[in-house]
Formats: structure tokens, C-alpha cells, sequence
């Protein structure tokens, strides 16, 4: 389906090629100061056209508030939001009308719905993620202003170049990273200069070669409520890794120590409690549970990875059929990212802070609700 929440809902609207994308917030709390600057700027941190490593597909993605705010307050009502497609050129897609795409979703569109875009991927195409990041940032302006929480995420890794997710240095990463540090690592958004050098090159070959590759994105959430999360099936990594594995290109999620976690005794995985002196908080001395136990939140750093296969439409020649079942030749045409990770770092960012914004407001709502029985 198109929405996601349960009190705080974004529906998002639009193909890659029609007039106009965008989505509808529903549940976002009156009175927050909000205009468009406040969601434009990571509009333009996911726009294309930003260096010779993205699609050169020139779109602006100017978005426009429709509804919900006045005189730059929300007003607790729907917020309608606009963006529209400048740079269409459908024709660059002719072929599609023969051919379905190896791996993309052409395919499986049409024998889902009997129809399909006819240009573009339609809604399977990243221009629908523009809705979700236009939400996000809304969510992400209250739980600023309300809890100080901070979402910073970063590419991890491209092809067989990467960070070691697991080291000590990068754990203490994970505590001071900024967005600024990021996006002064562009294009690759790699805070580690000499391992985006080489990510650079590396992506760099494969445009050169028609071909595409894929990476990894790493995102952290600081200062997170203690007490998120809705056992047993809403749990706060099943909630993320629910709307990670949404974006387009996504193909795995691992929080905390993930994978490597399993080759560790649990005498070295568990994270021991403490009372920080300074703070007079219960915490834990390491974090391989990447913030969350028991399927809620505890406080800590929640981190987690998301994995972005190969970009599906490459301009390089590939054997396939056509959808009568004829073999042929297609050298698909279009402007398209040799590698997505860079410009999937807001989405990561707008999805992680629209998880955690409905978590809040779930627990909010519990808490209120029970704030008003008597003391047992």
C-alpha cells in the first residue's frame, strides 16, 4: 500500500513520470512552526542532477505545502505537499514498451495490475521517495524540537569497499558524526576521506563501463526515548526494518552487531548495565543490541545498516526477451544512477525518523492514558 504509520501516516502519491509527486501527513501535532525551507533541504540532499555520480536528470523538486499550515504553523490537519516533474522525457523509454528490464520491476508490475507506466518505473521508480523523505522531515523537525533526537546517516560502503561496521573507531563515530560531515564528504557521503576516494573511483568505473554497483548505508538515531517500540509484532527493528526494506534497490538490514553478532559467544554480546555517575541514567556499557531490547527502545545509540543492490536499468547491452517470450538485445536508455547510496541517504533519514516519529506518539498516547488513573 501506499501509507505508512498508524497515527503518524504518510501517503504518497505520483509515477516517475507524471505531473507531480508527493504525499499527504496525517497526525502531525498543532502547533510546530513549519514552512517549505524546513522540508526543502533534504529534498535537496536526495534531488538528482547533484554530481557526475548521479542521474543527470535536472529536477529542482521545489516542494509546495498545500494544505495543514497556516501562517507557518501546523494546524493538526492533513499537510498536503507537491513536488513537481520538470525534466520528463518519456520517450527515453520506448523500448520498455518490448522489453521488461532484468531486475527491475516492469515485470511484476504488469502481471500484478494487468497495466504499467509506460515510462520510467512508474511507482517503483525512487522519484515516490520524495514523498516519504517530505514526511520525514516533518517527523524529524518535532522529535528535534521535542526530544533533541538526532538521525545522521552515511554510506558505509560500495561494492567491496567499505568501513568496518564493527570496529571500535567506528562505534565512535556513530557518537559524534554530523550531517555536515557528511555532506562535506560528497559526492560519496563517506565521513572516512580515503575510503570514499576509493568508493569514488570505484563507482566512476562502472559509469564508465554502462554498468552499475551497489553499497551500503549506515544510520544512527541519538538521543532516542527509552521505552519505544510495540511488542510483539510492531517491535522498534521490525518497524524499521519494515520501512528500510520499502525504499527502492534495498535488499538487506542489520542493526546492532547484525550478522557478526552470531559469531560471538553471548559473554562478549551482551551489553552490561551501569548507572553513568554524570548523568544518573541507566545504560550499557557496550551496545551490540543497537539500542533496542526485547523489541524496545533502551535509550542508547540505535544503529543499523541498509544494503542497495546494483542499480537495475544500466545503458550497457543485455540479453533478455520481450513479453511475448522472444529473445533479444536491450540497451535501455535514460538518465539513471550508476550506484544509488549517496542520494539514499535522506531516505534512510526520513524513514528512520518516521518510525521512530509514530513510536513516540504511540507511547505517548500510553503514557497520557495511564497518567490519568490513580497512583497503585
Amino acid at each position: 500500500m501506499s501509507t505508512f504509520g498508524k497515527i503518524f501516516r504518510v501517503t504518497t502519491y505520483g509515477e516517475s513520470h507524471c505531473k507531480s509527486v508527493g504525499c499527504i501527513v496525517d497526525g502531525c501535532p498543532p502547533g510546530m512552526r513549519l514552512t517549505e525551507p524546513d522540508i526543502q533541504t533534504q529534498l535537496s540532499r536526495r534531488r538528482p542532477g547533484q554530481s557526475k555520480l548521479t542521474t543527470p536528470r535536472n529536477e529542482k523538486d521545489l516542494v509546495k505545502i498545500q494544505s495543514g499550515t497556516e501562517f507557518g504553523v501546523t494546524l493538526g490537519t492533513p499537510i498536503g505537499m507537491l513536488v513537481a516533474n520538470e525534466d520528463q522525457r518519456p520517450h527515453d523509454y520506448s523500448e520498455m514498451d518490448l522489453y521488461p528490464r532484468p531486475s527491475h520491476a516492469d515485470y511484476t508490475y504488469l502481471a500484478k495490475y494487468g497495466v504499467k507506466a509506460s515510462s520510467g518505473g512508474g511507482r517503483s521508480s525512487a522519484r515516490e521517495t520524495i514523498g516519504r523523505v517530505a514526511g520525514g522531515a516533518i517527523a524529524e523537525k518535532y522529535l528535534s524540537e521535542a526530544y533533541g533526537v538526532e538521525i545522521v546517516a552515511f554510506v558505509s560502503g560500495v561494492g567491496h569497499i567499505a568501513l568496518d561496521r564493527h570496529s571500535p573507531e567506528f562505534l565512535e563515530l556513530l557518537d559524534t558524526i554530523t550531517r555536515a560531515d557528511v555532506d562535506e564528504s560528497a559526492p560519496m557521503r563517506c565521513p572516512v576521506s580515503e575510503k570514499a576516494a576509493d568508493m569514488e573511483a570505484l563507482v566512476q568505473k562502472y559509469k564508465a563501463e554502462n554498468d552499475s554497483i551497489g553499497g551500503v548505508v549506515t544510520c544512527v538515531i541519538r538521543n532516542v526515548p527509552i521505552g519505544l517500540g510495540e511488542p510483539v509484532f510492531d517491535k522498534f527493528e521490525a518497524e524499521l526494518a519494515h520501512a528500510m526494506l520499502s525504499i527502492p534497490a534495498t535488499k538487506g538490514f542489520e542493526i546492532g552487531s547484525g550478522f557478526v553478532g552470531t559469531t560471538i559467544p553471548g559473554s562478549q554480546h551482551n551489553d552490561p548495565f551501569y548507572k553513568d555517575p554524570a548523568t544518573g541514567k541507566f545504560r550499557t556499557k557496550t551496545n551490540n543490541s543497537g539500542g533496542i531490547q526485547g523489541g524496545i527502545t533502551n535509550g542508547e545509540n540505535i544503529y543499523f545498516s541498509v544494503a542497495f543492490k546494483p542499480p537495475a536499468t544500466i545503458s550497457q547491452e543485455q540479453k533478455t526477451a520481450t513479453y511475448d517470450g522472444t529473445d533479444g538485445t536491450l540497451a535501455a536508455k535514460g538518465r539513471h544512477d550508476p550506484n544509488v547510496t549517496p542520494r539514499a541517504v535522506p531516505i534512510v533519514e526520513a524513514m528512520a525518523a518516521l518510525v521512530l516519529m509514530d513510536a513516540v506518539l504511540l507511547q505517548q498516547a500510553r503514557t497520557a492514558s495511564r497518567n490519568l488513573l490513580p497512583p497503585l
